[in-house]
């Protein structure tokens, strides 16, 4: 099929290169020209495992020319389908912001007015319940003149994504939710994804536009939450002297719990489970619901870090101390820094009046935007040198690999939110949870 799709960040390049690599003609529209020649000359705009690769092989000089991109909404025209993969930050009372969702809408509606035969849209954004119905949809009639259902179709199929394996995820799906209002705009959905079921075998959940939007919403509150909770029993299980993660072993032996997300550490971070959180305590207080667990499960997330810290308290008094802080990315194989625990932690270290050092593998560029002052080492053995402490963060596999480095502090202190430092002697190791 002739697909294109609005918005070239994180979701919307991965989704491209993927259609693309299942066989489907498809352009990136996007309003950042920058981006748009880096997809054609064949890079990823994104650090992404695997997707390079994807886009190189699809797009560029050398591609097979099944993926292009451009800053044209014309290119609309010649495309059957279009996804809106365009981004719904924030605001600051934690509902989303729908402007940029509205903007693409609006132009997209404007196009299609001069398209003369039916066309499907569908939001891939994640929105709140009721969003694509009650203000995209409005949105694309009166700018294109004409009638959902008539002219157009409208559907949702929200993205599980996890950064880092984004590829692996779109490719290999637990399963693909089409939500839509009209018949014709479901067959659509299918069409595009028919190849994809087929050859992951993947379960298909059909449905309407708002239960599709809730599906997302659902599903990553129901992980932040899973992921607080662990985090709450591993607390527990410190101040009883218990090793959380015999515990969570253990459990996860039930087949009604399982063994995913029972890690616990730090917290969660990243550009969706905070802000899906935020979004829908503040969607179920509109309709005055008082969603308490998921209140209770940001609430403690938010302390993970400030737990981090009270315990390197106890062990060293970080005033104009250099203490190394080793993992910056919210979580390992990105270099995605939104939300990550590595934020609250540098500025506790700071208003401490620590002399903080911070090396992540990937993601010094993005965390410099946050803390400009600070020092910034090229190796975990240079932010280790001469620390008087040092706290882990983020769970790279090169952590696990440390040992001697350790040697080269002034003081050997070591507060490991990850649980991925081995113990030994000599080494003064004080896990978050156990």
């Amino acid at each position: 099929m002739e697909i294109s799709i609005v918005g070239s960040g994180y979701v919307g390049t991965t989704v491209a290169a993927c259609f693309a690599d299942l066989g489907h003609d498809v352009v990136n529209i996007d309003i950042d020209a920058e981006i748009v020649k880096t997809i054609n000359d064949g890079d990823a705009p994104i650090h992404e495992e695997g997707l390079p690769e994807l886009v190189a092989e699809h797009a560029g000089p050398s591609g097979t020319g099944r993926l292009h991109a451009t800053t044209d909404y014309a290119a609309v025209l010649d495309t059957d389908v279009t996804f809106l993969c365009l981004p719904t930050p924030q605001n600051d009372d934690g509902s989303i912001d729908l402007s940029i969702m509205e903007a693409g809408a609006t132009q997209l509606g404007e196009t299609l007015a001069q398209k003369g035969d039916w066309h499907t849209v569908v939001v891939k954004s994640t929105v709140v319940p009721g969003t694509t119905e009650e203000t995209i949809t409005p949105i694309l009639e009166a700018e294109s003149g004409t009638t959902a259902g008539e002219a157009f179709g409208v559907g949702m199929n929200p993205e599980f994504l996890r950064e880092g394996t984004a590829v692996d995820d779109f490719l290999n799906p637990d399963k693909v939710v089409l939500g839509a209002d009209d018949d014709r705009a479901l067959a659509t959905m299918h069409d595009v994804f028919d190849p994809l079921i087929k050859a992951a075998d993947a379960p298909v959940v059909e449905t309407d536009t708002r239960t599709a939007e809730m599906i997302k919403y659902a599903n990553n509150a129901f992980l932040a939450s899973k992921i607080s909770l662990i985090n709450d029993l591993g607390n527990i299980c410190k101040e009883f002297g218990i090793d959380a993660y015999e515990v969570a072993d253990a459990i996860s032996l039930d087949d009604r719990i399982g063994e995913q997300f029972l890690r616990s550490g730090v917290g969660w971070g990243g550009s969706c489970f905070p802000k899906d959180t935020h979004a829908i305590i503040s969607a179920a207080e509109e309709q005055d619901y008082d969603p308490t667990v998921l209140k209770s499960a940001v609430e403690l997330n938010d302390r993970q870090p400030h737990r981090l810290l009270d315990l390197l308290d106890g062990h060293v008094d970080v005033a104009d101390e250099r203490v190394a802080v080793l993992g910056l990315a919210f979580k390992p194989g990105t270099d995605d820094v939104r939300n990550s625990r590595a934020i609250p932690v540098i500025d506790g270290l700071r208003k401490r009046g620590a002399d903080v050092v911070a090396y992540d593998p990937v993601a010094t560029a993005n965390m410099r935007e946050h803390f400009p002052d600070i020092e910034y080492a090229d190796s975990a053995a240079a932010a280790l040198k001469r620390a008087q402490g040092a706290v882990v963060v983020t769970d790279w596999d090169e952590f696990a690999a440390l040992d001697a480095e350790f040697d080269a502090m002034a003081d050997p202190v070591v507060v490991d939110g990850r649980r991925i430092v081995e113990r030994r002697e000599g080494l003064t190791y004080e896990g978050l949870t156990w």
